[in-house]
């Protein structure tokens, strides 16, 4: 593993005229920038397109320690800022809506972002089934004992308690397929909420999500719309979660009225 990562060290496709407007695309957890490519492929005609394979996946190396959104965001930052050199337009599917929210209401990375296309963008908190709350509560009984242990006995012991059969009944499928710093990456991740963060973005937003969608609600979307002034929703009809592969030629439609028209 890296002693560090820096955005020279990621999978990047570039393509498009490189006096075109920039657009950086971001995928989901678990994905890369192929799930986006049909996209990026269609806007590089007249954008010059920037699709990342994030740390950790596709074939980017993961991050030398567990990063949340903020790490990842610094990371991306730096590669507008140095190989772009101006603001872009960010377009995020789910975790990659996440992250593009993230820096568009944060302060020092707003400046360069210029629009916000976001495909089912998760970061709003979801409401919670009962179920959730029991295995959450679960988990933490599990764990306080490990975590009362002596410092050189603690690591290892939680170690061999998040292979165990049952904390892995306790976790999400996304949670299960990982091991190592992604694990711990993946936690601080999807853990990262950003309800109270929306009414500092002030760049024209687009959101798509799919009726069919199970990953993302419906509220959760209206609450974005909501907090952003200048925000407008389609729903695409029939489609889930990744709605740009599911109503592709609605998606590319509605993507290039919105940046030719904001």
């Amino acid at each position: 593993m890296p002693q560090s990562v820096t955005y020279q060290d990621l999978h990047i496709e570039a393509h498009g005229p490189h006096d075109a407007p920039p657009l950086l695309l971001l995928h989901g957890w678990g994905s890369s920038a192929r799930n986006l490519r049909p996209l990026a492929d269609a806007l590089s005609t007249s954008y010059r397109t920037h699709s990342i394979d994030l740390p950790g996946h596709g074939t980017s190396p993961p991050p030398p320690e567990p990063w949340g959104v903020p790490e990842h965001a610094a990371l991306l930052h730096a590669y507008i800022e140095n190989e772009i050199q101006s603001p872009v337009t960010l377009l995020g599917h789910s975790n990659g809506g996440r992250i593009s929210l993230y820096m568009a209401s944060t302060p020092s990375y707003a400046d360069l972002v210029d629009r916000l296309v976001l495909i089912s963008p998760s970061g709003i908190r979801p409401e919670r089934s009962w179920r959730y709350h029991l295995r959450s509560g679960l988990a933490h009984i599990l764990k306080a004992p490990f975590q009362a242990l002596p410092s050189p006995l603690r690591t290892p012991a939680l170690d061999w308690l998040r292979h165990s059969l049952v904390w892995r009944l306790l976790g999400s499928s996304d949670y299960n397929t990982l091991s190592g710093v992604m694990r711990e990456t993946f936690v601080k991740t999807v853990n990262h909420y950003l309800d109270d963060e929306l009414e500092q973005i002030h760049v024209p937003t687009l959101l798509f999500w799919g009726t069919e969608d199970t990953a993302v609600s419906r509220r959760q979307m209206g609450i974005i719309e909501e907090s952003i002034d200048d925000c407008g929703l389609v729903e695409l009809e029939g489609a889930g979660h990744y709605g740009h592969l599911d109503n592709f030629d609605t998606v590319l439609s509605g993507t290039r009225h919105f940046l030719e028209n904001t």
